[in-house]
């Protein structure tokens, strides 16, 4: 079954209906410049409001962040995963990993057969798949699938995440083409940055389960 990420959530009563929904994980975004940013001090509010409702798992995405920064967010919220989505390097992800142990998931921006390479070397729990671009995700923008399914078959074994201008009405050929371990979706599933719509969420989770049954 694909596992589904609903991130850039904002407000505690969207992550209560995504967590009721049945997301897999919720995506909480502590970077500054992001449109979906989530101030740390409001985090443990929204955190309450999603275990409160469901089993959904919280993701902590961070970029370019200290160990010390994320430490300093997790002593405010329990996160479940960190989502590393900057430039980081391979001993940055070991040094997250030690000081939280918690899941390392490293985001990878994907434009070109270059970006794919060399993705088994990275020391983390699952890979992330995006679309480039300077706001680190949330475009609403595709990038080549088939860039994709070639990472999906160069590491059969590695976890991986796609993201990337995901809908309701095309994730089902997304998951055909790609076979991720799990989806992962911001944009098309809002009325707003950082506000979902209710049933654009009910609609991307039944679209995902009946694509992967």
């Amino acid at each position: 079954m694909t596992q589904i990420k609903i991130c850039g959530i904002t407000l505690a009563d969207d992550a209560a209906r995504v967590s009721d929904a049945g997301a897999d994980f919720i995506g909480l975004n502590f970077w500054p410049k992001s449109r979906r940013y989530l101030a740390p001090e409001r985090a443990p509010i929204v955190a309450a409001a999603a275990r409160g409702a469901g089993a959904a798992l919280l993701v902590g995405v961070f970029v370019d962040a200290g160990v010390d920064e994320i430490t300093s967010v997790m002593a405010m919220v329990d996160l479940d995963v960190i989502q590393l989505h900057g430039g980081e390097l391979a001993e940055d992800l070991i040094a997250v990993a030690a000081a939280t142990r918690r899941p390392v998931w490293k985001a990878i921006a994907v434009g070109a057969p270059c970006d794919i390479e060399r993705l088994e070397t990275w020391p983390a729990d699952a890979i992330l798949l995006d679309t480039p671009s300077p706001a680190k995700g949330g475009t609403g923008e595709i990038f080549d699938w088939a860039l994709a399914k070639e990472a999906r078959q160069r590491s059969p074994a590695r976890l991986l995440v796609l993201a990337g201008g995901l809908r309701t009405d095309n994730v089902a050929g997304a998951i055909s083409a790609v076979q991720p371990w799990a989806v992962d979706v911001a944009t098309g599933v809002e009325a707003a940055p950082g506000i979902k719509d209710a049933s654009k969420v009910t609609a991307f989770i039944a679209a995902v389960r009946a694509a992967s049954t």
